[in-house]
């Protein structure tokens, strides 16, 4: 083979109508690789019209697969590297969330897997979870709590309790706990990333995100503060990760032999109030709203998401200032309609 006509890496990234995956997709492309992507719509170009765009950056090819649907990644991952497995149920606000979260998110892992199984050419999968399924512990009272890769959700309190957002961090710990279980009994290597709260610019342009919750202070939109304060109140901090970080996160883990387990991804913590004051001070034309401000508000986090591991193995954050991870989330709120301009 010349060097010239040298196989590109191929990598598969499920739900590329998605935030995360559809800026996964692009870094890939950039990287060199080849990608195939899954949707369950492929005709519906009001989700997937940036995947005709990103196409402009590498050979990117789009394949109809549901995570319900037994089989149906079978051929977006045929022949793959890499699999990336990114696409999740989220219903939040579903009135039914064992039925229409839970168990379709750990069916859905598992069903492609057994793709990857089926491939024979895939070398490793990222999965990608939440810190949703680490840091919902209601149970660590009082300050300067670090939670590591060994940190669960207490699954015993969530399910007793089941408030509004419980089936989130239900569905992401029973999803890690079946895809490990999968992987050791199929001899796959897998590697997980738990993301915190997500921000920054992505491709995909109608995809449910984290940025309005983070700009709200500045937006005065009530519906997305109401999110954030319920991560703070769930978890003890507001932490936050750049999407390119968080891409070049699992890019790393994909590439570095050595990775496995569970890994943190989470470049600060920080809390409404330090929000408040560092919004204030930066973006004065917006005005923070300062009655979404009002009552007892933790001054700093409680608890704090360590990426220790990830740095330890040779990782490092490009963003890890508020004011590096908002400068560009202002711009990309002005360009979406979030913020006026």
């Amino acid at each position: 083979m010349s060097a010239g006509s040298e196989k590109k890496r191929t990598a598969c990234v499920t739900g590329g109508s998605g935030y995360i995956a559809s800026a996964l997709v692009k870094m890939l492309l950039e990287k060199g690789y080849a990608v195939k992507t899954t949707v369950r719509n492929p005709d519906d170009m009001e989700k997937n019209s940036h995947l005709k765009d990103l196409q402009a950056l590498g050979p990117l090819e789009v394949f109809r697969a549901d995570l319900d649907e037994e089989g149906s990644f079978d051929e977006a991952v045929a022949g793959c590297d890499y699999a990336f497995l990114v696409a999740a149920p989220v219903n939040i606000h579903t009135k039914n969330p064992e039925k229409e979260m839970i168990e379709p998110a750990v069916r859905g892992t598992l069903n492609v897997l057994r793709s990857c199984v089926k491939a024979r050419t895939v070398k490793r999968v990222v999965l990608t979870s939440s810190a949703a399924a680490v840091s919902s512990r209601p149970e660590l009272q009082g300050d300067g709590h670090v939670l590591d890769e060994d940190s669960w959700s207490d699954m015993e309190y969530l399910t007793a309790n089941k408030s509004s957002y419980y089936g989130y961090p239900v569905s992401k710990v029973l999803l890690e706990k079946a895809a490990c279980r999968f992987a050791e009994e199929h001899g796959i290597s897998l590697a997980t990333v738990c993301p915190v709260v997500t921000v920054g610019e992505a491709p995909a342009p109608n995809a449910r995100t984290s940025v309005p919750n983070c700009l709200s202070l500045l937006s005065g939109d009530e519906a997305a503060f109401a999110v954030l304060n319920a991560i703070e109140s769930a978890t003890g901090c507001i932490p936050m990760v750049h999407v390119d970080d968080l891409c070049r996160a699992e890019v790393f883990v994909v590439e570095e032999d050595a990775a496995a387990g569970r890994y943190i991804c989470c470049s600060l913590n920080t809390t409404i109030a330090e929000l408040g004051r560092f919004l204030a001070q930066k973006y004065p034309p917006y005005g923070v709203k300062t009655h979404l401000l009002s009552g007892d508000r933790l001054e700093k986090p409680r608890v704090c998401l360590s990426s220790a591991k990830l740095l330890r193995e040779g990782f490092e954050f490009k963003y890890k200032t508020l004011e590096h991870i908002y400068d560009d989330m202002v711009e990309y709120g002005k360009a979406v309609g979030i913020l006026p301009n």
